[in-house]
């Protein structure tokens, strides 16, 4: 086995180290819009078949290409391949985009923090990941309160189990605030 396919069952991560843009008809490779190679996660379930794609190839090798191993064409792939298995799963319309809109939904609603999310799409700061995202994180503040419940709750479970120890739950108290 090489040791990119190594690598990758063992960290679970995707090495984004240049984009590519059709000028011309021409590939023309440069860096990833922050101009900065980044790492993006690997679920579990996507380890073997990405394994599987790599296998063989040197680990500065694209990782899809055309059927000819050349650079994908995008609008080639879309026709041939995307748009098809899109509309056969009766999502027709459905474009390459989304798909990483989809990722970073998921990556929110399961509870990653907004630094990791802005890793995982390149953005530049977490600034741009908010004002792109910040209507993901806003369903997050039911699940915040709960946290917060669980955490007082742990809290005092502590305080009860060790005397002495842990937050005095009584000492802040609505209208005790001093403004300064």
């Amino acid at each position: 086995m090489a040791a990119a396919c190594r690598s990758l069952q063992a960290k679970r991560r995707l090495l984004v180290a240049e984009s590519v843009t059709w000028v011309n008809g021409r590939a023309v490779f440069g860096t990833p819009k922050t101009h900065q190679r980044r790492s993006v996660p690997l679920p579990r379930f996507l380890v073997e078949p990405i394994t599987a794609q790599i296998a063989g190839r040197a680990g500065d090798e694209l990782v899809f290409t055309s059927p000819s191993g050349e650079v994908l064409r995008d609008n080639n792939f879309r026709r041939r391949v995307f748009d098809r298995a899109a509309e056969s799963i009766g999502l027709a319309g459905l474009t390459p985009y989304e798909l990483r809109h989809t990722a970073a939904s998921l990556a929110v609603a399961e509870g990653a923090n907004v630094k990791a999310v802005q890793r995982m799409l390149g953005h530049a700061s977490a600034a741009m990941t908010l004002d792109v995202y910040a209507d993901l994180f806003e369903d997050g503040l039911d699940q915040v309160a709960d946290r917060l419940d669980r955490a007082a709750g742990r809290a005092a479970a502590d305080s009860v189990r060790t005397e002495g120890v842990g937050p005095d739950l009584d000492a802040v108290r609505p209208g005790r605030r001093q403004h300064g």
